[in-house]
């Protein structure tokens, strides 16, 4: 089992006692999802497209609905040590879950694609003679072989060696934006001309967007051992992880936006602004180790996923540094298109109604089955409506996201509670089913 552990991190197969992590260990391999350019990029356009104080209304609402709505996910997968793919292949059977697999290791990459391009940006603005692909196939070249090591190995040591860099640069970013251009409340008034009463629900829904995290979720919580459970669903994958993820990035974000004048918040706004404060000598490192922490763990997800969807749609049982390889050329095809920002947030707007109709089923699945007491062994079968129920939801998702504002921007959240409603309605109805057949029997 141990070649197993360090080669595949168990991705068909339920994680074993043995191969359950340290408390700690666990906690700093998950968190190098903290370090992400793109929620301090998410915080200072919602600051300017709808106000700073509805964009932390917003950040603030999310923060307990994600730790809450978590903790659930972190319980079931370290009882059950099943993982996103192996709960989806429960949920809606191989096909279903080749599809949810799908999903989880494209956005994965997606993400991958973002945060490499920051670092490519400021690597080149950096460095005039490293034009921008080169930077970009430097940046694939060296991620993609991180990943090969494996989560219990390799991944939390290294996020706590970059994890004082990280910290560091980020108190110094804030430190020296005061310094260089004054300390004051000016930030709050960020986007104050385009704010509206309403405007935090949009913020509110924007972060819903980052619904992948119940996915990435299961596939790291599910290292954890039982005795740590209560500590991982509160600490490690709760609320202390959302303050630093979504707060203090995002409060970072719309303190740079609003103390350093951009008046236009791009991708590389941001980077631009870290880089003017901190200089070269400091911006550009940190930069570099907030995507290195952020991208191991993207290029950890992807790959153990693209793995797993190959293996269950065409059979294929390549080697995990297969994988990593082919993960890290498709990043480097991406990151050097024309206008992947536009491409990708696009993307990830469709992505994220399915998967947070995915979320819905999940969600009222592991409830019902903790209220039962009946967690699921990875070789039973699947649940027969839950696809319907996944499909169903997404779908109606996608056509309310075609309407117009305010409409349109219940598309996300319906999309949820539509899932979990009909996994609901559907479970009840084949447990009355099964009851009649009893009877009869």
């Amino acid at each position: 089992m141990a070649g197993k552990i360090e080669t595949g991190d168990l991705a068909n197969e339920v994680v074993p006692a043995g191969a359950r992590m340290n408390r700690g260990a666990l906690t700093m391999a998950y968190w190098s999802l903290c370090s992400a350019m793109f929620y301090i990029f998410l915080s200072a356009a919602l600051a300017v497209g709808y106000g700073a104080v509805n964009a932390l209304i917003g950040m603030a609402l999310s923060i307990p609905v994600f730790a809450l709505i978590n903790a659930a996910f972190v319980r079931f997968s370290i009882r059950t040590g099943l993982s996103a793919t192996l709960l989806s292949r429960r949920l809606f059977g191989d096909r279903g879950a080749s599809l949810a697999t799908l999903l989880l290791f494209v956005t994965a990459m997606y993400y991958a694609v973002f945060e490499g391009s920051v670092l490519a940006v400021a690597a080149s603005k950096v460095f005039p003679a490293l034009d921008y692909g080169t930077a970009c196939l430097i940046i694939a070249a060296y991620s993609a072989p991180l990943v090969i090591g494996s989560v219990q190995r390799f991944l939390d040591k290294l996020n706590a060696i970059l994890l004082p860099v990280y910290a560091i640069g980020l108190v110094l970013l804030v430190a020296l934006t005061g310094q260089r251009y004054g300390w004051s409340l000016r930030w709050l008034d960020v986007g104050a001309a385009h704010a509206s009463a309403g405007g935090w629900w949009y913020c509110f829904v924007a972060y819903m967007g980052n619904w992948i995290l119940a996915m990435i979720t299961m596939d790291f919580a599910r290292f954890g051992k039982p005795a740590d459970m209560r500590y991982h669903a509160l600490f490690s994958f709760g609320v202390p992880f959302y303050l630093v993820a979504f707060a203090v990035n995002g409060v970072v974000g719309i303190f740079l936006v609003g103390t350093v004048d951009l008046v236009h918040v791009t991708e590389t706004a941001v980077v631009d602004a870290s880089l003017a404060v901190l200089g070269a000598g400091i911006g550009l490192p940190f930069l570099w180790a907030t995507q290195t922490r952020i991208n191991t763990a993207n290029y950890y997800v992807s790959t153990l996923n693209m793995g797993a969807f190959a293996q269950t749609a065409f059979g294929l049982r390549w080697p995990k540094w297969a994988w990593a390889g082919i993960v890290g050329v498709v990043v480097l095809v991406l990151m050097r298109s024309t206008d992947i920002f536009g491409y990708m947030l696009i993307a990830l707007n469709y992505q994220a109604i399915f998967i947070t109709a995915w979320v819905g089923v999940a969600l009222a699945y592991i409830l019902r089955a903790r209220a039962n007491h009946d967690d699921p062994h990875p070789g039973a079968g699947s649940h027969a409506g839950a696809l319907p129920a996944w499909l169903a939801a997404s779908a109606a998702g996608l056509v309310v996201s075609q309407l117009q504002a305010p409409v349109g921007s219940f598309a996300v959240p319906l999309s949820i509670g539509l899932a979990f409603a009909f996994e609901c309605m559907i479970a009840r109805r084949e447990a009355s089913a099964r009851m009649a057949a009893a009877r009869d029997a």
